[in-house]
């Protein structure tokens, strides 16, 4: 599903150019949860951009369902973008005068998408994500909580090839984290769903598949939930 090949980045800051990211190269498979857990600074959130083509790489091929995301023009990334991934952050990002099912179906506004068919695909997602009820309630008198479960309707309504989500607990606390890990792990198990998620958070990555560790620009180690004692591995990597 995603194929990263010696993905480079580089940031000019001033007279000096700071590499990023160095030569990485990744495989994803279709259906599969992958967090991506790394210290701060050390190009995990730069990878994230990159696979969703919100940045072009310095050198390197990022492949999406077999497209090349570094050799479309930026018209061509922004409707891939729209139409094959969805997109869940840290603060939500929601429109906040708008409503829980207004925000959901915002995505389809751009594409004239909003059939009976996609009305009925956002009603489902209300119910599956535990909204019912409060649909017609703005998205400013939502909690934390409640405000990301819209976010991952929004990011699902069109059905994406790949769910991206950078720290999609970091603001929330540990009761509404778990719920939200888990409304994740739902989609993932019963619709296949590829999920890349970028995270601090030993506790979030336990629910991923397989944990890429990220240190100085490149992936250190790859862990897989199944093995024997990896929360400690983890927490030593993070220490």
């Amino acid at each position: 599903m995603i194929k990263v090949s010696n993905l480079t980045k580089e940031f000019l800051q001033g007279q000096e150019r700071t590499r990023v990211l160095k030569g990485v190269d990744l495989n994803i498979k279709k259906g599969e949860f992958v967090a991506i857990m790394g210290p701060s600074g050390s190009g995990k959130s730069t990878l994230l951009q990159l696979m969703g083509g919100l940045d072009v790489p310095t050198a390197g091929d990022i492949q999406i369902d077999g497209k090349y995301l570094n050799k479309m023009s930026e018209k061509e990334r922004t409707i891939f973008r729209r139409q094959k991934l969805g997109f869940v952050f840290q603060n939500y990002q929601l429109l906040p005068t708008l409503t829980v099912e207004e925000n959901i179906a915002f995505p389809l506004h751009a594409d004239g998408k909003l059939t009976k068919e996609k009305s009925r695909v956002i009603q489902e997602l209300i119910q599956a994500v535990g909204l019912e009820g409060i649909h017609r309630k703005r998205a400013n008198l939502l909690s934390g909580g409640q405000q990301q479960r819209v976010a991952i309707a929004r990011a699902l309504v069109n059905s994406p090839t790949v769910l991206l989500a950078d720290e999609p607990t970091g603001n929330l606390d540990r009761a509404n984290a778990e719920e939200i890990l888990r409304l994740l792990t739902v989609f993932h198990r019963e619709n296949r769903q590829t999920i890349v998620m970028v995270t601090h958070d030993i506790f979030a990555a336990g629910f991923a598949d397989r944990i890429i560790l990220f240190r100085d620009g490149g992936i250190d180690q790859v862990v897989s939930r199944e093995e024997g004692d990896y929360a400690k591995y983890l927490a030593n990597f993070m220490a």
